[in-house]
């Protein structure tokens, strides 16, 4: 599933091939998505001004003339790509959107677990999967002293808190077990074991391996592309996510793997205590 590297990525990547274009045509081919693309969609987007494009967790946001934000979320499966009208079409564009210099953005969701909704900008705080995001941990309310508070009282598995959305806004599986390899915890620790001095370590490593993920445009093991439709790199730099039965870097200890829920989770036994 793309996480907050890669959408930030997609992100950044959009808004200036798109910002100042007009929509010129809309077209949804499959509306059957996990939020079923409403009847009035195309008529909602369909000869708009796009004003730029910003992030909200795991969401895309595309802001519109006329105080009204397109929203994208990608799913397990989902890309958002700037390509040329005339490139041909793949079997799983569900949403065409023309702009008026020839270009078009193609929806594209093989799982069609992902969604692409329009709303009234007055509205956005209203919409519940919007509302109860948690901090993102890019942004300075996302710190050591928060994550210490969330933590202190839970029963949960670090893994599990640290991928709950109303805790982290854009944390998934992967970056949560980069993370936790590189402070040195187990994702089966318990999180009210992390006192304030780790809660603070995790605060402060978080944005940092963000970042340098964002640099490499993402990690694309099959179906992520940023907006042009190319391959992120930060695969080439995973420690220990999906690496089961590898040798760790940093000691040559085995990479081991465990299920939490219906996730898997990497971890060096000798590196993380």
């Amino acid at each position: 599933m793309p996480e907050l590297p890669e959408v930030e990525t997609i992100c950044r990547g959009l808004r200036p091939l798109v910002t100042g274009r007009r929509v010129a045509e809309v077209e949804v081919l499959q509306p059957r998505l996990r939020v079923p693309v409403s009847e009035d969609f195309c008529s909602k987007l369909q000869g708009k001004i796009i004003l730029g494009v910003e992030r909200k967790g795991k969401y895309l946001l595309t802001l519109l003339e006329g105080e009204a934000v397109w929203i994208s979320h990608l799913g397990m499966s989902g890309k958002l790509i700037y390509v040329e009208r005339d490139r041909p079409r793949e079997t799983h564009d569900h949403i065409l959107v023309r702009l008026d210099n020839g270009h078009e953005l193609r929806f594209n969701d093989p799982r069609r677990f992902g969604l692409s909704v329009i709303f009234p900008v007055g509205q956005l705080t209203e919409w519940a999967p919007l509302r109860e995001l948690g901090p993102d941990p890019l942004d300075r309310q996302f710190n050591g002293d928060y994550l210490y508070s969330v933590a202190r009282g839970s029963l949960r598995r670090v893994r599990d808190l640290l991928i709950d959305q109303r805790v982290v806004a854009g944390l998934g599986n992967i970056y949560a077990n980069e993370i936790l390899f590189r402070v040195g915890i187990r994702p089966t620790t318990r999180a009210w074991k992390l006192g304030r001095d780790r809660a603070g370590k995790i605060a402060k490593l978080t944005p940092r391996l963000l970042r340098e993920a964002i640099r490499w445009c993402g990690t694309s093991f099959s179906d992520y592309r940023d907006a042009e439709d190319r391959f992120g790199e930060f695969q080439n730099h995973l420690r220990v996510y999906d690496r089961e039965g590898e040798t760790c870097e940093a000691c040559a200890s085995e990479i081991k793997r465990v299920a939490l829920g219906n996730r898997s989770a990497f971890y060096c036994p000798r590196c993380q205590k």
